[in-house]
């Protein structure tokens, strides 16, 4: 009884490991722009990069923007498009946009 609610379990939380992948960037490192094309593209929307990092296969930059509020971006590296952003304001409130498609 104990294995099949352990079967059970799984097979359940299999759907929630697959939507919860969604968040990685399944790019070819060949197809990927380089870090100094993120700096400027960053640049170009007014941040101020603080560090650009790879997470989940996807960049990440993590910054100020020119409210100067920190904010952080999931790039794709292919396209250097933005495909969630979090922007964290002064009073410690907390914007979070996720790109749809």
């Amino acid at each position: 009884m104990r294995l099949a609610l352990t079967i059970l379990a799984s097979l359940i939380a299999l759907p929630l490991g697959v939507a919860m992948a969604d968040d990685d960037c399944f790019v070819p490192m060949v197809d990927w722009k380089p870090r100094e094309a993120v700096a400027t593209m960053a640049a170009g929307l007014g941040w101020t990069v603080r560090r650009i990092k790879i997470d989940d296969g996807c960049y990440e930059i993590i910054g100020t923007d020119a409210e100067g509020r920190r904010v952080e971006a999931t790039v794709n590296p292919a396209t250097l498009e933005i495909l969630e952003i979090e922007r964290h304001g002064n009073e410690g409130d907390r914007e979070r946009k996720r790109h749809e498609d």
